[in-house]
């Protein structure tokens, strides 16, 4: 399948690793290890601590589906993390071009819990494990959190009998719910994604692809016994839309109109939950602050 598909990739500062040059990420510890049988199954780790255990924080990079690498992480992010005494991990999963959804979040899945049963060994904490990313990124953190255990304790594979469960998650620009019905009720002048459903969920009937909708998005699946979340966006709720025209096709699909419904969502339900952007008074002041706090509380 070829996809000429818009880049919707979350644009993160660069850095080097003690010299805080702008330029690449430091090596990691554990570098492609691979976690599954695609190509892009493949994850990096930085261990905060060789000598004792520590809380693990996944990243997830953005791109629409369609691009983007497990290169992405913000250089300064994972220093402040590792320096705080939090272990990383970076992944790449299958995009479009691969596979259709919900390829990208097995991938996720199988990453995760594939982390966890090297908790021992890498000396990860296997409760203190979360997930943070932007625009896809985000999406998948997202539906890890907010799933209900996919364990199998039965299985075959000992990776799979580990379980999916978060400790908490932040996010940046995050599509709270892929029901593009919902994003031309909410969002101002949405009309339509560079995509078709073809193209993101396969050769199937409308049926299976909402169930497939509702299955991947947050917004429909969180509970009332999900883990805290930190999500930030770019834009006030009542922003204008960006003159640009691929400024404002990125403004509506990180728009945070979706992280307020999906907050009014678990209010609701009593999960702690934060939306921060532009001039909105704020518990934590990033997604470090957020994760470090609940991390290492």
């Amino acid at each position: 399948m070829n996809l000429r598909l818009p880049l919707l990739t979350l644009v993160l500062l660069t850095g080097n690793w003690a010299l805080a040059q702008a330029s690449r990420l430091p090596k990691p510890d554990l570098a492609n290890v691979q976690y599954g049988i695609h190509e892009r199954n493949v994850l990096d780790v930085w261990l905060a601590d060789t000598t004792k255990t520590s809380p693990l924080a996944i990243y997830i990079h953005g791109g629409g589906f369609v691009s983007g690498s497990k290169e992405k992480l913000n250089p300064k992010v994972l220093q402040e993390l590792v320096e705080a005494g939090i272990s990383v991990a970076s992944i790449n999963y299958r995009f479009l071009a691969n596979a259709p959804l919900p390829a990208a979040h097995h991938d996720a899945l199988r990453a995760l819990q594939f982390l966890r049963s090297k908790a021992e060994e890498w000396k990860f904490d296997k409760l203190k494990i979360a997930a943070f990313g932007g625009s896809a990124g985000a999406q998948l953190s997202m539906w890890l959190a907010f799933s209900d255990e996919m364990a199998k304790p039965d299985a075959t594979d000992p990776i799979e009998r580990e379980s999916s469960r978060l400790h908490c998650v932040a996010t940046s620009g995050g599509q709270t719910t892929m029901n593009i019905d919902l994003w031309k009720e909410w969002i101002p002048g949405f009309q339509k994604l560079n995509y078709t459903n073809e193209q993101l969920y396969g050769d199937i009937t409308k049926e299976e692809r909402l169930q497939r909708i509702e299955a991947i998005s947050a917004l429909s699946i969180v509970s009332s016994d999900d883990p805290p979340i930190f999500m930030t966006y770019h834009m006030k709720p009542d922003a204008a839309i960006p003159s640009n025209p691929k400024k404002a096709r990125g403004w509506k699909i990180h728009h945070v109109i979706l992280g307020i419904k999906l907050k009014e969502k678990m209010d609701a339900l009593g999960v702690e939950s934060h939306v921060s952007y532009p001039d909105a008074e704020s518990k934590y002041e990033s997604n470090v602050a957020f994760l470090k706090r609940k991390l290492l509380r």
